[in-house]
């Protein structure tokens, strides 16, 4: 299905204009608007792309399309209402999570995560910040299975998932809450994220995609991941969520705008991903964008949104690497140099 798709979004979600405008202008956008439909189309049938394609210029959609099926077994096709995981994805809601009890000082930058660690994973270097984890400047991998770290603190960028898993104990116990409930006080709800959960991939509810782990068959990811995410990875969203998200972090709805600022302000240098790091966030290079991405088994998304434009892409599939083929193909479209 391609094209504006209207589900349970609220009203004026997908956003409107009353204002007299000139037409050959309006035939030039819709023109360019069907010329990245009909490309994206094209794209996710010689690819076999299952799941949901999303262009927003600020408040104006450009594009709304779903492809393949939600749930295989029963012939389900997604919707742009899908409710599709996004592994890694959740790493710049916990960082959100993070940076709002800094803001309420609950939390610091610099303070040591041994401070409330205490005498739990005692192999975690006692100099190790929350800022540290935030930048993925260490990988605690090792540590989590009881192996020293491998690097002092800050030395060099090394993607880590169990340092988010432990942000997530942090901001736990610096608050007193858990970590789902967190999210949902703390980023969904002032943001207006609506259909984003932390589901249990043993009960998924009827709007919820499968996970395949391959690109044809019925084996679905329930027994290759946690049954429930954490600070690393595992909530569900919609693409209508992820442009919410978008919006809400530039009108400082979610954090400050002087937070995001530093959260999107590069941290750490990524050179196998042309891209530096901020604080939960990628920041591809050259230009002026911020994004998020994920996969796993079953799992895959990225989504862009460009600061000065507003212009942003979201992509999500329920397939390992499904969605890096479209997503590379809306960057050369939409971002160009």
């Amino acid at each position: 299905m391609v094209g504006l798709a209207r589900g349970r979004h609220r009203p004026g979600r997908l956003g409107r204009c009353n204002k007299a405008v000139d037409v050959h202008h309006v035939a030039g956008y819709r023109h360019r608007r069907s010329n990245l439909a009909d490309s994206v189309a094209t794209l996710a049938q010689s690819r076999g792309f299952s799941g949901v394609v999303r262009v927003d210029r600020g408040e104006h959609p450009e594009l709304a399309a779903a492809f393949g099926l939600a749930e295989r077994g029963y012939g389900i096709p997604h919707t742009m209402d899908t409710q599709l995981a996004l592994a890694s994805g959740v790493k710049p809601l916990t960082a959100l999570v993070v940076v709002s009890l800094i803001e309420e000082g609950l939390l610091r930058l610099d303070a040591p995560m041994r401070a409330l660690l205490c005498a739990d994973l005692p192999l975690i270097d006692d100099a190790v910040s929350v800022e540290h984890r935030l930048a993925t400047t260490q990988d605690y991998l090792t540590v989590l299975e009881g192996h020293p770290q491998k690097f002092p603190p800050g030395e060099r960028f090394s993607y880590c998932n169990s340092g988010y898993v432990v942000l997530a104990l942090l901001a736990e116990r610096a608050s007193g809450q858990d970590f789902p409930a967190l999210v949902q006080r703390r980023v969904c709800e002032p943001a207006g994220m609506v259909d984003t959960a932390f589901l249990r991939s043993d009960e998924l509810p009827a709007s919820a995609g499968r996970g395949y782990l391959d690109a044809d068959g019925l084996r679905t990811n329930v027994l290759h991941l946690p049954v429930r995410g954490c600070g690393d990875g595992g909530i569900y969203t919609t693409a209508a969520d992820v442009h919410a998200l978008w919006q809400a972090l530039g009108h400082a709805r979610v954090v400050s705008r002087e937070w995001y600022a530093e959260m999107t302000r590069p941290r750490s240098e990524a050179p196998t991903e042309s891209a530096h790091y901020g604080l939960g966030f990628w920041l591809p290079l050259p230009g002026d964008r911020v994004a998020f991405e994920g996969m796993d088994a079953g799992v895959s998304c990225r989504s862009v949104h460009q600061k000065e434009t507003g212009v942003t892409h979201t992509v999500l599939a329920n397939t390992s690497g499904g969605a890096w083929a479209i997503s590379r193909h809306l960057d050369e479209q939409l971002f160009v140099a």
